[in-house]
């Protein structure tokens, strides 16, 4: 699966069915996945989809796609690309990670299972949602994925209060503490669910707009070293479900995947996880790949 700069599109018997005109009458579905900063690149597709006339029915979202897709089921239209840029260039977007690695480890030390406080976390979706607080006060049917500690299960949130939800589906562990929600604790909707294409399908999406963050298309080679092996084998874990998903669409469904623009310098870093630094061309190159595939593709106005 290489699309990073050229998107794909897939499906059962609809799958060459990509016009304006094929949309009317058919349920759009927005499936925003996970990927820490790398998230930004939704932002840039987002904007792309709104300019060509394509607005969703139902969003779900994982994790910083949770986050993103929560400001999408609040405000269905360009109005939430400015609210995420400013967003996302915030101070407190930059502090969620961004603490000075002494105070992380002095959290460490006393909580002994994570390294930052999710308290400038809820102040970021807090802001992006404005005064809405419940799933209900939404403009469009959302929901998010997130883990249960206690059940380890797959759990979605669709209704009741949202930022709590919202902010357990991006708990990254370690990075973050456990949520709890109804005494029952839950960590990032990655660990189980990244990119959740079957779940928008489920919820009646039969033209399903991907936006995903490129690990997707980053090929994965045979590890040399021990460093290797955990990372090859984090990212078969977690890319191995959507490629299934994939190629299980079912007939009637037309699944188009965006893409992300392709990799910026230090993606592959250690620390690239909270560099904040790269958004704004993280933004503008999905921006450019995601229209110019939709104008190809004939999809959208």
């Amino acid at each position: 699966m290489t699309h990073g700069s050229r998107g794909a599109v897939f499906g059962g018997a609809c799958a060459g069915i990509t016009s304006r005109d094929s949309i009317s009458g058919m349920t759009v579905g927005f499936v925003l996945g996970g990927g820490g900063v790398r998230g930004a690149v939704e932002v840039g597709m987002l904007r792309a989809l709104f300019e060509a006339g394509i607005t969703p029915d139902v969003v779900v979202g994982t994790s910083i796609g949770a986050i993103n897709g929560a400001a999408v089921a609040h405000k269905p239209s360009l109005d939430v690309v400015k609210s995420l840029e400013a967003a996302w260039s915030s101070p407190t977007a930059s502090t969620i990670y961004g603490e000075p690695f002494t105070k992380q480890l002095s959290r460490l030390a006393r909580s002994r299972t994570h390294l930052n406080s999710s308290v400038p976390l809820k102040k970021l979706i807090e802001a992006v949602l404005d005064d809405v607080r419940t799933f209900e006060e939404l403009t469009i049917p959302f929901a998010v994925c997130a883990a249960s500690i206690e059940r380890n299960a797959e759990t979605w949130f669709d209704s009741g209060p949202l930022i709590d939800a919202v902010i357990a589906s991006a708990s990254v562990p370690a990075a973050l503490p456990p949520t709890l929600i109804n005494g029952e604790h839950y960590v990032d909707g990655g660990v189980v669910n990244s990119i959740p294409l079957a779940e928008a399908i489920r919820r009646g999406a039969d033209m399903v707009y991907v936006l995903q963050v490129g690990r997707i298309d980053e090929p994965l080679t045979v590890p040399a070293n021990p460093a290797d092996v955990a990372k090859v084998t984090f990212e078969i874990s977690r890319r191995h479900r959507f490629v299934r998903e994939l190629a299980e669409v079912p007939a009637g469904v037309t699944v188009h995947v965006l893409p992300y623009g392709g990799p910026q310098p230090g993606d592959r870093k250690l620390g690239a996880f909270k560099n904040l630094e790269l958004t704004k061309d993280r933004i503008t190159a999905a921006y450019e790949a995601s229209a110019a595939y939709l104008s190809e593709a004939g999809v959208g106005a």
